[in-house]
């Protein structure tokens, strides 16, 4: 049994989950897709295509939210032998029973839960990525993956303490609480914990745990006590991901974004107050419909006004079903060119953050290679000889090089 996965950081993990369900079913290949972008499910679609034709004889299961969103033209495929929905994917019996039915995929926005197993969590050997919440209640013009994962949902704050202390006790160091809007954790739940609050429980409950790591958040909804936490508490990591997409005020409320550009400004005002070593991500959109060249330079300079160590460029796909699709469209030149002015401009700005870390020391977590891993800030860091994969080693930054910063273990 084979799981093949396109997408996101959760995809992996519940892959992982995918991958205990079904450990006994023999012969199958599970297709675990994306629908971020047409072109992802393009990809999806030909990889499926390519499997049965180094595989005849594997039954291929396709599932996702490329599958969730249009399980019909998986199931027309004659390559598939069965679609299964995001919902029924983590679900013990859906893999019990490996014929029937041939399409299972339910109406995702009635789920009011979501399927979690404590200890079935995605790990790559050295941390942990652990599902905190699911869906998503926004709307942004340009996504589809709330209609593919359904409304949001969490999970009880002492089930996730206890998943992860077993976590800790089993050797990992970093857990990564991940999720499809993790910032909005907590609003479903009894009391309305926020997710300052669950990284608060998790860090008292489970004094094992020497590092804990956020994925992506919204800048609108980052809660004071995370803030407040990331003050005190060195063992939450000094790095945040923030879902930016766009620098101009307008293109953001045609996004249907709930920040402006100077709620941007001023979420990485404050991280940096309360941990001025702090290193700051952000996701950006390249030729969203009517961007102008001056709506365009004001997510430019974004890059270097919030002193971004790391960028992630997306140029702009119209998917089918969103409001954005309907908007009028960039060239596909204008777009690949901001695109690539944006990656320019990433490059630039994460050398810099490189640089000015050389000569510092940084507790590196290590790789199962032995011989490169991340420090606190999540800068790749190729060390300078070997350690054990999973230690945390103390690292002096020597230089850089085109993979990263260079490290001699102390």
């Amino acid at each position: 049994m084979d799981v093949v996965t396109f997408g996101c950081r959760l995809n992996i993990q519940e892959s992982a989950v995918i991958a205990g369900l079904a450990r006994d079913a023999r012969d199958v290949v599970v297709v675990n897709t994306c629908a971020v972008t047409g072109e992802a499910e393009r990809q999806a679609r030909q990889a499926i295509r390519r499997l049965k034709r180094e595989r005849p004889e594997a039954r291929i299961v396709v599932t996702g939210c490329a599958a969730q969103l249009h399980p019909e033209r998986f199931a027309a495929m004659p390559e598939v032998a069965r679609v299964v929905g995001n919902a029924e994917k983590l679900r013990a019996e859906t893999w019990a029973d490996a014929e029937h039915p041939r399409v299972a995929v339910a109406d995702i926005m009635t789920v009011r839960e979501t399927a979690h197993h404590l200890l079935d969590g995605y790990t790559d050997q050295t941390r942990a990525f652990v599902e905190i919440q699911q869906g998503c209640d926004h709307r942004c013009t340009f996504c589809i993956i709330p209609f593919a994962r359904g409304p949001s949902r969490s999970v009880p704050a002492d089930r996730l303490a206890g998943q992860i202390a077993a976590l800790a006790a089993r050797g990992y160091r970093e857990v990564v609480l991940t999720g499809v809007d993790i910032a909005s954790y907590g609003g479903d739940l009894a009391g309305r914990p926020r997710l300052g609050a669950l990284a608060r429980r998790i860090l008292r409950e489970v004094p094992a745990l020497e590092r804990l790591r956020l994925s992506s958040l919204d800048p609108a909804a980052i809660d004071d006590e995370l803030f407040a936490l990331l003050a005190v508490e060195p063992r939450l990591m000094p790095h945040l991901h923030l879902s930016l997409q766009a620098g101009d005020d307008l293109i953001l409320k045609r996004m249907k974004r709930r920040h402006s550009r100077g709620d941007a400004l001023a979420a990485a005002a404050r991280a940096r107050a309360a941990r001025p070593d702090i290193a700051l991500g952000a996701d950006l959109i390249a030729g969203f419909p009517t961007e102008t060249e001056a709506m365009f330079e004001n997510t430019l300079r974004l890059i270097d006004e919030m002193k971004l160590a790391f960028v992630h460029v997306f140029p702009f796909s119209a998917r089918a079903g969103t409001p954005a699709a309907r908007m009028p469209q960039l060239p596909g030149p204008v777009i690949r060119s901001r695109a690539a002015r944006l990656r320019e401009a990433a490059a630039a700005a994460q050398a810099r953050f490189q640089k000015e870390l050389v000569g510092t020391t940084a507790r590196v977590l290590v790789e199962r290679s032995g011989t490169a891993g991340y420090s606190e800030h999540f800068a790749r860091v190729r060390l300078a000889g070997t350690a054990a994969p999973g230690s945390i080693v103390s690292t002096t930054i020597a230089g850089t090089d085109a993979g990263g910063l260079i490290g001699h273990i102390a």
